[in-house]
């Protein structure tokens, strides 16, 4: 399966809240799609659709396909903790994610291209996979050559997100992955234990 690149505000509206960032389309629809829009009477949703339908919005959330999802659910089973919260601060440690919470990118579609095109350092290095999980006391950064760049500069002059676990010096456009999120430092409307009770069944 593809990477998903239709209409978001549709997606956003399937699960009734704006899970791509501010979207004043859906800010004005938002009812479900579909040619009966609000009117649709709806019936009560099994607990199997309640938890795919978390899932879907998790993976959507984050960018994520079906196969690194699965993997990282993996990963978050084998490692110690609670298996929901690890799943979410796996997703939260991936390069394109810390970006975007970084302000770097106003959205993590676009912090991944950002990363993909190598204007995103680690530690000094240029790494251009999204998905590269960071560890406590990594700095991440804009490439020298990248700082100019219209888009990161105007994604920058209106951020205004601040979060305990990363900091960032706009002198230096760069930032430091301080710590692993807690659960209650994600700010994301997931219920990461009707995907445990997905995957485990």
């Amino acid at each position: 399966m593809a990477r998903y690149t239709g209409p978001k505000t549709k997606i956003a509206r399937k699960f009734g809240e704006a899970i791509f960032g501010d979207d004043k389309s859906f800010e004005k629809r938002n009812y479900p799609p579909g040619q009966h829009g609000n009117a649709r009477r709806r019936g009560k949703k099994s607990e199997y659709a309640i938890q795919l339908a978390e899932k879907q919005k998790a993976k959507y959330t984050y960018g994520i396909l079906e196969r690194q999802f699965r993997n990282m659910f993996k990963k978050a089973t084998a490692a110690p903790g609670i298996t929901g919260q690890v799943l979410l601060q796996l997703a939260e440690s991936r390069l394109d994610n810390v970006v975007y919470r970084m302000g770097i990118s106003p959205s993590r579609a676009g912090a991944r291209q950002l990363v993909t095109h190598r204007h995103i350092t680690v530690n000094g290095e240029k790494v251009n996979i999204p998905s590269y999980q960071l560890k406590p006391g990594d700095v991440v950064a804009v490439r020298e050559k990248s700082k100019s760049l219209s888009a990161i500069n105007d994604s920058l002059a209106n951020a205004n997100h601040v979060y305990e676990w990363i900091t960032w010096n706009n002198d230096k456009k760069e930032g430091t992955f301080v710590s692993v999120p807690e659960r209650i430092q994600i700010p994301e409307n997931i219920n990461e234990q009707f995907i445990v009770e997905l995957y485990s069944k």
